[in-house]
């Protein structure tokens, strides 16, 4: 939710998973909870010892039921190209599975520099660390943490599960209305 609104191609394949598996799953519920890994979302629906092989299967099904469906949120393309422009390089942490991640972005027209994925919150800092990162948006406090276990600024947009409050309670530097809002604050931000 902070580059892509996955929530009608998360639900699709949730319906596709609950009727394959007899399971039911509450797939309107599981779209307000994005952000975590799927295996935290799949918890509250299988028993644990089905977990990694319904994992599995909802990745195998998700290219199916999930990219067409997706959409770019609202300044998503233009945050990207002005990381660009201030002369730095667009990478994308995900806690989505990487290749998913990579079609979504393809399908969608959004070109970063690198897409990471399969971490979450914290975990997230070390990729962000590797690879130089001094500003990193999200829109979940579990990128607020990862941005804080990188050292990065940690810029949030309420656009996903957590609102504003929720972001600067957990320690958000910097908390826009939505990408639209980025351009200008990274243009301000590097001092030009």
């Amino acid at each position: 939710m902070t580059l892509i609104d996955s929530r009608p191609g998360i639900h699709a394949t949730y319906v596709a998973l609950a009727a394959e598996t007899g399971v039911f799953i509450d797939a309107d519920l599981a779209v307000t909870r994005l952000g975590p890994p799927l295996d935290e979302e799949l918890a509250h629906w299988f028993p644990k010892e089905r977990i990694p092989e319904t994992a599995d299967r909802y990745r195998e099904l998700y290219p199916t039921y999930a990219i067409e469906p997706t959409r770019a949120m609202p300044g998503a393309r233009e945050a990207v190209e002005a990381v660009r422009a201030a002369g730095g390089r667009a990478i994308v942490v995900t806690a989505k599975h990487q290749p998913n991640a990579a079609l979504h972005l393809s399908h969608l027209g959004i070109e970063p520099d690198m897409t990471i994925g399969w971490l979450w919150a914290e975990a997230k800092g070390r990729a962000l660390r590797e690879e130089g990162a001094s500003v990193y948006v999200g829109d979940h406090t579990g990128d607020v943490r990862g941005a804080r276990a990188a050292g990065a600024l940690s810029v949030a947009v309420p656009t996903g599960p957590c609102d504003e409050a929720e972001l600067r309670a957990e320690g958000a530097d910097v908390v826009l209305p939505d990408l639209r809002a980025f351009p200008r604050w990274l243009t301000a931000y590097a001092g030009g």
